[in-house]
């Protein structure tokens, strides 16, 4: 008979309850059941069939009426070999998905809480410690930023308009016809190339049948500071007008406002409307700023009324030179911003996000892109009680000669009829009754020097000669024709002669 037909008994099995070869039978009755595991070294059991042992030992196995054994299930891993202990329970899809949710939850936790906190320093990126950085002083800043704000624009831009613009002015100049004929500041090139104000001025000046009329000079912006109705713009907005008129947002007709003070060489000035109650800018403090810090500009620029622009503050303590027909103006800690300024901005003010006036808008680089300049609070600060009284503001004495300088150029040098390679200051005017007038110090001279020191470009001259004291006696190295000569010059004060070099 086949093996599969056997009887157990004849397979080396038997069932006899009453044999207890196990010695683990007892305790394995009075545990929790479990499914069964190898018995001998090397066995394998299936649900199927039972193998005998290679021994000729029997294995009684004596099932209970009250318990069941569990089946033997295969979990298609390899077999488990820590036969005695419970099986692995399965893990719920529900425990799982909870677990993913605390995770998620958790490393979300610590991802904002290093970044609002700053886990991640410098230390780690290659800069400077904590430590490092309390040895660091630094400028205080008026308002602290944390890096960890990703902001591409403030959010009160609309409200600072809203709240500022109503104060700001439009400012429009009259003036003679006859008086725009000829190289007045207006028609000046360079000065129109930074300013720019100029809207019609000297249009209609070689009709005979207008001169003498008041025709349209300029136009540019203000600002009212006191509620009495004082307003503060540029000196060059309000040159040579003969009238000035004052347009405010909300009002029918505009004012005709009366200039109480001006300052040419600070490029500011104070105008006076009569009424009260009129809407104000605050001024603020300009050093407080920072670079990068957002700034507001407003004016009226070609015309367009009440523009807004906005940038940051690019630089500050600029110094620029804008020469016109009466000089040349040598601005000073001027403030340098990316928001757009064009003509007709000058004399509107530059704001803070806290909508107080920082600076007024003056001048432009026309040939690059978001260049602009303006006066800082702290120059207006100093003289606006001078400027609002019309009294004298103190300056300081400006050493100058009094003479109008050129470079030299290999095209001055062949008309003069000199080598081209002379280097130094072309004399292109000498004004009169200054210190150079005074010491023979003729038009078409060149300077090479001073004190014996060679200076190559009129810039250097300058600079050498503002160094020195008003009183002092200089000697020139001067290239007249195919001489060379030496004149003393005692050096004077320019706020006396309106005049620069």
């Amino acid at each position: 008979m086949d093996d599969q037909y056997k009887k157990p008994e004849d397979q080396g099995f038997t069932y006899d309850p009453e044999k207890r070869d196990d010695p683990y039978a007892d305790v394995r009755r009075e545990s929790e059941p479990y499914t069964f595991g190898p018995f001998g070294p090397n066995q394998a059991y299936s649900t199927n069939e039972i193998q005998p042992s290679e021994q000729s030992n029997t294995v009684d196995v004596t099932p209970t009426a009250t318990k069941e054994y569990r089946p033997f299930t295969v979990s298609g891993g390899p077999a488990r070999n820590d036969w005695g202990g419970k099986p692995p329970r399965r893990t719920s899809f529900r425990a799982m998905f909870a677990s993913f949710l605390v995770g998620v939850v958790a490393v979300g936790a610590l991802m904002y809480t290093s970044d609002r906190q700053n886990w991640f320093t410098s230390d780690l990126l290659g800069g400077t410690s904590q430590t490092q950085n309390a040895a660091v002083s630094a400028k205080p800043v008026s308002n602290s930023v944390g890096n960890s704000e990703d902001v591409v624009r403030p959010n009160n831009i609309a409200k600072i308009f809203q709240q500022s613009s109503p104060a700001v002015v439009k400012i429009e100049t009259y003036a003679a016809a006859q008086q725009n004929n000829g190289g007045g500041m207006l028609n000046d090139d360079f000065f129109r190339q930074f300013f720019g104000d100029d809207f019609g001025g000297g249009n209609n000046g070689g009709d005979s049948s207008k001169q003498g009329e008041l025709q349209p000079s300029g136009m540019g912006s203000g600002f009212i500071f006191d509620s009495t109705g004082y307003i503060l713009t540029n000196q060059h907005v309000i040159a040579d007008a003969s009238e000035i008129k004052v347009t405010i947002e909300g009002h029918e007709k505009p004012y005709t406002a009366k200039l109480l003070g001006s300052s040419y060489d600070l490029d500011l000035a104070v105008l006076k409307i009569e009424g009260n109650g009129f809407p104000t800018l605050k001024l603020g403090d300009s050093s407080s700023l920072n670079m990068g810090d957002w700034v507001v500009a407003i004016g009226n620029p070609y015309g367009f009324e009440h523009t807004i622009t906005v940038g940051v503050l690019s630089s500050n303590e600029r110094q620029i030179s804008i020469p016109d027909s009466k000089g040349t103006r040598n601005y000073q800690h001027l403030l340098q911003t990316d928001a757009s300024i064009n003509p007709g901005n000058s004399g509107g003010p530059l704001l803070n996000l806290q909508g107080e006036v920082i600076g007024i808008n003056t001048a432009v680089s026309s040939q690059a892109q978001g260049i602009g300049f303006a006066i800082p609070t702290s120059t207006i600060t100093e003289v606006l009680d001078n400027l609002k009284s019309n009294t004298k503001i103190p300056q300081k004495p400006v050493p100058f000669i009094g003479a109008t300088l050129m470079d030299m150029s290999e095209d001055i040098a062949q008309r003069l009829g000199i080598d081209k390679s002379v280097t130094g200051s072309f004399v292109r005017e000498v004004m009169f009754n200054t210190p150079a007038y005074k010491a023979d110090l003729r038009q078409y001279d060149v300077i090479t020097g001073m004190d014996g020191q060679t200076f190559k470009t009129k810039e250097n001259l300058i600079a050498a000669i503002q160094k020195k004291s008003v009183g002092d006696k200089v000697k020139l190295d001067v290239l007249r024709g195919d001489k060379k000569i030496e004149i003393t010059v005692e050096i004077g004060n320019k706020n006396e002669f309106n005049t620069q070099e």
